[in-house]
């Protein structure tokens, strides 16, 4: 990633058209790997719409931080006539 010039990247895979597994590497910001990207998960879901991948209304869920013991459920709301999203997440805290 640091050869790359890459702060972030996200790795995902699509299980039907509104739920998505996605992993964050993020080792440049001192973790092997983030649980729950808010940030990310709202960036994918806005970028599904703007590929016409998934149509607002709609709420696309990406799980993420299984494969490292800290599953999280990111639900992302899009709403018709507007850019914005609106995410809401089921974490795991930590200790």
């Amino acid at each position: 990633m640091v050869e790359a010039e890459l702060t972030t990247l996200q790795l995902v895979w699509r299980e039907t058209a509104l739920r998505y597994h996605a992993r964050a590497p993020f080792p440049v910001g001192g973790v092997v790997e983030d649980p729950a990207t808010g940030a990310a998960a709202a960036a994918f879901a806005a970028y599904l719409r703007h590929l016409g991948v998934v149509v607002a209304p709609c709420t696309v869920t990406i799980l993420q931080g299984a494969d490292m013991g800290r599953p999280s459920t990111l639900l992302v709301e899009l709403i018709p006539s507007q850019d914005s999203v609106l995410v809401s997440v089921h974490a795991v805290p930590m200790v």
